[in-house]
């Protein structure tokens, strides 16, 4: 852990003595590992993904719905043995596959626990897409699926909400290498999702000409047949103190994104109006922990 370089910030903090950017020491921190029911159907399907809510973040969007511990790093240290034992746990309640959301920080833990014990149902990495190439391929052939986001094509707009003007050079290389290792999508007979990408992308409010463009760039550059979700979920939180982001996204301004994803022939996942809405976001109390 000496000189921490796992994400794009390459901070060189030795994490064994003090916390690097995303604000964790070197052993994982676990906020909540639980069925969750609110992933793309695929991912989710009757009986739940088994989430991994890990603490600490690489990208620390203003907005995050998930601040508790993204920024305020709530959560339990937990020792690699019990990382592994918590995926055993998860597969044992029946989960369709074991959904480690924001391990970055902490994936030589994540290979050790994998290690000790590799569960039978698929391996996703649900990531910002703020990712070094070098991370990724430390993960390739450990992990089946990739839930990347891609936020922003804007460096302005991403320097504005994370102070990572270089996220969508970084991302999009992220999510080449991504759809590289896994290959087109494969689904089983019942529809769930067993190797693949799916690109993830949140409307802003006052931002739809920056989504269109991360649309037009998902169809120029990735493969035809990795799904996109198209996310309407964007709900304003009291610690983002960004102007503009105070609302939720209009029907016109989602209407005028997904005539775009219509017309590109993109293909994937959308969300109701009712999606915006925090009630959505679990309650990272170490649940299964």
């Amino acid at each position: 852990m000496a000189g921490c370089t796992l994400c794009p910030r390459r901070c060189g903090v030795d994490r064994r003595v003090k916390t690097g950017f995303c604000g964790m020491g070197a052993m994982p921190r676990v906020a909540r590992a639980a069925l969750h029911f609110w992933e793309e159907p695929c991912i989710s399907g009757a009986r739940g993904s088994g989430a991994v809510f890990f603490s600490g973040c690489t990208l620390r969007c203003a907005y995050c719905q998930n601040y508790p511990i993204s920024h305020e790093g709530q959560g339990q240290d937990i020792s690699v043995r019990r990382l592994a034992d918590i995926f055993k746990e998860l597969e044992g309640q029946g989960a369709h596959n074991i959904n480690l959301v924001t391990g970055t920080p902490f994936v030589p833990a994540v290979l050790d626990a994998l290690a000790l014990y590799r569960p039978g149902i698929p391996i996703v990495w649900n990531t910002s897409g703020y990712e070094t190439l070098e991370t990724l391929r430390l993960l390739d052939g450990a992990v089946d699926i990739y839930l990347p986001d891609l936020k922003h094509v804007s460096p302005r707009l991403s320097k504005l909400c994370a102070g990572a003007p270089d996220y969508f050079e970084t991302a999009s290389a992220a999510i080449r290498e991504m759809c590289r290792q896994t290959g087109q999508p494969v689904f089983d007979a019942e529809g769930m999702m067993q190797k693949g990408v799916i690109v993830r992308h949140l409307i802003l409010p006052g931002c739809t000409g920056d989504s269109i463009r991360v649309l037009d760039f998902i169809a120029e550059n990735l493969p035809r047949g990795i799904p996109v979700s198209l996310m309407r979920q964007y709900t304003p939180e009291p610690w983002c103190r960004i102007p503009g982001l105070d609302r939720r996204i209009t029907d016109a301004e989602y209407a005028r994104v997904f005539a775009r994803f219509e017309a590109l022939g993109l293909n994937g996942f959308t969300q109701e109006k009712e999606a915006a809405d925090s009630a959505y976001t679990p309650e990272f109390d170490r649940t299964g922990v």
